[in-house]
């Protein structure tokens, strides 16, 4: 999703909405297929609303529960979308891309590698598994980056060879626009930079792709640099929880990475990439208060780091499957005046190169910058 000055405010206020409450299909086949499990956005699939694609739980309990639904489409694509008995737009569902019918020589189907996110977001998880999540201790409890390693839908360890081999049947066949390359946090103590500076290189040798890489603060500054080298050009380091307490409940392993730590690598990061290529994200919903929210944000906003801030989505088969999602009245007290707290700084999500925050299809946040 882009900023849009000219976005009504109906169409804004529908699409917060449907991220909350989530959607209910008539056709659950309709379009390409939508993401059960894995690192994210999962349980969602893509929805395109006034001509802008964003991800609406669909697999949820929150969804299933939902007053919006979604009838089969027709034969021009479209469906009309319901709140209770009453028609309030006409929605559609992107296509599966072309490169999923495709797989490697030995065998492994390209979607197991990368999948497409929204509309034109090459996305892949390089290393599905993580120190925190193999721990239950540890393990951050909204986590599901184990759930499609085990059923089959992914592989362990995607190889350079392979993400360069993907990446470039997607540019070519779907017209992909940019890529974001995430990935469990390793035994190591580079947290994963070195395994996404590998993969980037590879990609960016087979095809010209801005690229996203997102891990937690590695031990060494100097990482940027090399990341940036590598031939990434935006990172993403996800707070997720801001307030120190909840963090330490919800992801104790992740939390014993201190918020002050994260702080000095954003602004040692944005010196190596920018005002505006580093970002991260925040999950609203999971207890942190609109104020604890957009007081981190201006202190984000002030080092030159974009605050993606998403609406929690409980994904089943974790610890927080039953937790509420954020109801639309909370998410628009967060997003409105982070919209405008950006717009003044001049961080606009069309002007980030690669990744969550450009592609905005998890938040209705870009909607909001004026």
């Amino acid at each position: 999703m882009n900023s849009s000055d000219t976005m009504p405010a109906a169409s804004r206020q529908l699409m917060t909405e449907l991220q909350s409450a989530g959607l209910r299909l008539a056709d659950p086949g309709a379009g390409a297929a939508s993401r059960r499990g894995g690192a994210g956005p999962s349980d969602h699939k893509a929805v395109t609303v006034d001509g802008v694609t964003i991800m609406v739980p669909v697999h949820t309990n929150t969804a299933w529960h939902s007053p919006f639904t979604a009838s089969a489409p027709d034969a021009n694509g479209t469906s009309a979308l319901m709140r209770g008995s009453i028609p309030v737009a006409n929605i559609r569902f992107p296509k599966a891309p072309r490169f999923y019918a495709m797989q490697t020589l030995d065998g492994v189907p390209y979607s197991h590698i990368a999948t497409l996110h929204s509309a034109d977001v090459l996305a892949t998880t390089v290393l599905q598994t993580c120190i925190r999540y193999e721990s239950r201790r540890k393990a951050c409890k909204f986590c599901a980056i184990g759930q499609s390693l085990a059923a089959g839908r992914t592989i362990a360890r995607k190889t350079p060879e392979q993400l360069a081999e993907v990446a470039r049947a997607a540019v070519l066949l779907d017209g992909v626009k940019h890529m974001v390359l995430t990935t469990g946090t390793p035994a190591t103590p580079d947290r994963g930079a070195q395994i996404l500076c590998d993969s980037a290189f590879a990609i960016r040798a087979a095809v010209d792709l801005p690229i996203q890489a997102q891990c937690e603060p590695p031990d060494d500054d100097r990482w940027f640099a090399r990341m940036k080298a590598s031939g990434i050009d935006t990172l993403g380091m996800h707070l997720e929880v801001v307030t120190p307490a909840l963090r330490e409940q919800i992801m104790p392993g992740k939390a014993t990475v201190p918020v002050s730590r994260y702080m000095a690598a954003f602004e040692a990061a944005v010196a190596v990439f920018g005002r505006g290529q580093v970002s991260t994200y925040i999950l609203a919903g999971l207890g942190d208060t609109a104020d604890a929210i957009l007081a981190t944000s201006r202190e984000l906003i002030a080092l030159g780091v974009y605050p993606f801030v998403v609406p929690f989505v409980p994904i089943s088969g974790t610890p927080l499957e039953d937790h509420p999602a954020p109801a639309p009245e909370f998410m628009k007290s967060v997003l409105q005046p982070l919209g405008a707290m950006l717009s003044a700084a001049g961080l606009r999500s069309a002007d980030i190169k690669a990744g969550c925050g450009k592609c905005g299809a998890c938040s209705s946040l870009a909607s909001y910058e004026v």
